[in-house]
């Protein structure tokens, strides 16, 4: 018997074979679009919707974003330590330079950061920059981990498989995890997956 391949992303998938393997976004925004399906969003909203067509073979409807309510402009306005953080927020170049000015030219925008921005509307720029300041020290601890989103498996399994193979390059960490997206399960770097090469080229 031979391992069992990746199926075809498209109607006939069922649940438990969608579920259990990896699917790259460009894949999932494909099979909406040709079902009429919406595109927009996230890696998992995209997942969630096409499991939800799977299980009842009808498009749900997308609730749209309310929209911003703030009119204030981050591209051009000045901003001071007491400007409050608004729901249209944006990581302009204005505010990047207002960041370089009060905490320095090695400041730059990162994940975390733009994160905290989305989910304290109404604090200031001085509470903004003393997150950051946080969040820049906590990446200086050599214990400290950065939390990579479950969206991001590659990002994750890339960074587990290099720390626990300190001997190998990026080049092979890449190979075993496109062996690893093609098989059933979780994508989630294992020691078991040094032996993927192996596993492919067996028949039963």
């Amino acid at each position: 018997m031979k391992s069992i391949e990746r199926p075809k992303l498209d109607n006939s998938i069922s649940i438990e074979d969608f579920s259990d393997f990896y699917w790259l976004k460009e894949e999932l925004v494909a099979f909406c679009r040709s079902n009429g399906i919406s595109t927009t969003g996230e890696k998992q909203e995209l997942a969630d919707r096409i499991i939800a067509y799977l299980q009842t073979g009808k498009i749900e409807k997308t609730v749209p974003k309310e929209k911003a309510k703030s009119k204030y402009d981050w591209n051009n306005t000045e901003i001071d330590l007491d400007t409050e953080i608004t729901d249209n927020y944006k990581n302009s170049e204005n505010v990047r330079a207002f960041m370089k000015r009060e905490i320095g030219s090695h400041f730059h925008f990162n994940t975390a950061f733009m994160k905290w921005t989305k989910q304290n509307v109404g604090k200031t720029m001085r509470e903004a920059i003393t997150e950051w300041k946080r969040l820049y020290e906590l990446r200086n601890d050599k214990k400290f981990q950065t939390t990579i989103s479950s969206q991001f498996e590659y990002n994750t399994y890339i960074r587990d498989f290099l720390a626990d193979n300190k001997e190998k390059k990026l080049s092979d960490a890449i190979k075993y995890w496109k062996l690893k997206r093609n098989q059933r399960g979780n994508n989630v770097y294992s020691k078991e997956d040094l032996k993927l090469n192996e596993r492919k080229k067996m028949v039963f």
